[in-house]
Formats: C-alpha cells, structure tokens, sequence
C-alpha cells in the first residue's frame, strides 16, 4: 500500500458498527463515524458519554465487542510503523515521567519518530511558557497538558485526537492557547479531533460538531448549519395547548404571558404555519451552541 499522505478526499477514521461494553453497561452502541482528511472536529458529548472510550476505542488503545476500524484505510489492528507517524494523541489524564526534565523528555520521544519538528517545539516551549530546564514534576497541571501537546504534535501528525486538551488551563489561557492550535493544525490535509464539553471552545475554534449521546454519533454537522437546525421561537399573540406535540418541536414552554418552542429542522414557513394555527405570530431566534447542547444532549 502507498504509504504517501492520504489526499483530501480520503478517510482519516473510518468506524462501523463499533460496540463497546463494560460488564453490563453498553458504552458505545454499534457506532458508526466516518471522518475525512482536512477537518477539526469537536466531539461533544455530556460526561459519561464515551468520548474518552471512543477515541481509545478509534486507536486500539481499548478492545472492542464488535465493528471494524480502520485508520488511512488501514485496519487499526494492523497499522505499519508509518501509519503510527501519522498520528497524533493526547489522553485525559497522561504520565509524563516526573523525573525526567522537560528537554530530555522531547528528546527522548523524537528519537521514536521520522519526523520531528525541533523548531516548532522550541518556539512553542517559549510562546507557552513552559520552562524545558524544569523536571516535569516541578511543572503545573496545565504546563504538562501544555507539554503533553507539544509532543503529540511535534512529529507533525496528520491525525491529531485531544481528549479535553484545555481542561486544566484558564479561560485566557485556554483562548490563545486554542487559537495557536489550531493555526497549527488547520494546515491542508490536517485532521483534528477533540473531545469537550468546553462548548464555547467549539464555536470560538469554529470546529464541526459531532455530538456523541446514547452510545452513537447523532449527527455530524458544521456549526452554522446546526445553528440554522436548532433554533428557538417565541409565540405572540396567542397560545398552544399545553399539552400539544408536533415532530421537529423538541421542547414546547408555556409561561405566563407567553411561549416558546425548540424546534429542529423547520423552515420558517413551516413554523409559521404552525404559529398560525393558534393564532399565533412566530418570532425566530438562533441559539448558541450551549443552549443547543442542552436540548439535544
């Protein structure tokens, strides 16, 4: 197999009928996921939903029940020593040998990989603040998630998986932070994921969302189109029934002097429509992606 870069309209993950069990507990439910090169994707989904397990799953990490994977067209089981190059990951929570000052540390990681991009690693070093004189014990919890990305993207991988990659820095922090990782990743033929629940990180990085729930993807989508999907409208004038119900209203609320919907997928004239069987006139608003979180997850 031609071990040259995937191009653009090739598969970075591809998952079918992915299950995953723990003892009893179904995790992942017979998942399925495609994900081509090119993209940053923000894998959504409330605690416990299997976005830890998922991206584990995705690399071999974790045994599955069931379903296939594969990794640039390659099963993940049997993947070559160059398609292992080609990836990049960054846990939860990680062991960055505490007695091992920082430089000896990236040292040691780069003599494991073909490519390593020394230049980039100094400037981050310097533009992060993370002091490679120090052993990683002496650092914060937020310099090592620093320098746990630092090495994950060193050898400059056209896959990269962060699972919650700025959970342990400041909002301030956390903003330059994301913005200079992604202006390094969102390079052609790059491929990122990352899991959060940090929904103001997805809209600012201006990532896809997949939103993870019930053990499956329910859907993949760009954020202005998920936005122009989910949006809330206020009735005036008049109202339903309390207990009226219509497909595509996830969610009617009546209060005093007023009520309003969550819809998904109405078109303007259909929620007019609707409006107007009541009496009603319809006032449409987008949502952020919090507030649809919230309703879908």
């Amino acid at each position: 197999m031609d071990s040259s870069p995937a191009s653009p309209t090739d598969c970075a993950l591809r998952i079918k009928g992915l299950r995953k069990c723990f003892g009893k507990q179904t995790v992942l439910d017979y998942l399925d996921w495609s994900l081509p090169t090119g993209r940053v994707v923000g894998l959504l989904g409330r605690n416990g939903a299997g976005k830890s397990t998922l991206i584990r799953c995705a690399l071999g990490l974790s045994p599955v029940d069931a379903g296939d994977i594969t990794l640039f067209g390659e099963a993940v089981t049997e993947l070559r020593p160059e398609t292992l190059h080609r990836i990049g990951y960054v846990p939860q929570s990680f062991d960055l040998f505490p007695w091992m000052k920082v430089r000896q540390y990236l040292a040691f990681h780069a003599a494991f990989y073909e490519r390593w991009n020394s230049e980039m690693v100094d400037g981050l070093l310097g533009r992060w603040e993370v002091d490679a004189a120090k052993k990683i014990g002496e650092l914060s919890q937020g310099q090592r998630q620093k320098l746990a990305i630092i090495r994950a993207i060193a050898p400059d991988p056209d896959l990269l998986l962060l699972d919650e990659p700025v959970a342990s820095l400041d909002p301030q922090t956390r903003r330059l932070f994301l913005d200079e990782l992604l202006r390094i990743t969102r390079r052609p033929g790059k491929t990122v994921v990352f899991s959060t629940h940090i929904t103001t990180d997805l809209e600012r990085a201006d990532a896809e969302i997949a939103l993870l729930k019930s053990g499956r993807i329910q859907f993949s989508c760009d954020l202005p189109t998920l936005k122009s999907r989910v949006r809330r409208v206020d009735l005036l004038g008049a109202l339903p029934p309390a207990d009226w119900r219509h497909p595509g209203i996830l969610r009617q609320t009546i209060e005093e002097g007023g009520a309003h919907w969550i819809v998904d997928g109405l078109d303007a004239t259909s929620v007019e429509n609707l409006a107007a069987r009541f009496g009603a006139s319809a006032v449409t608003s987008p949502m952020s992606l919090e507030d649809i979180f919230i309703e879908l997850g």
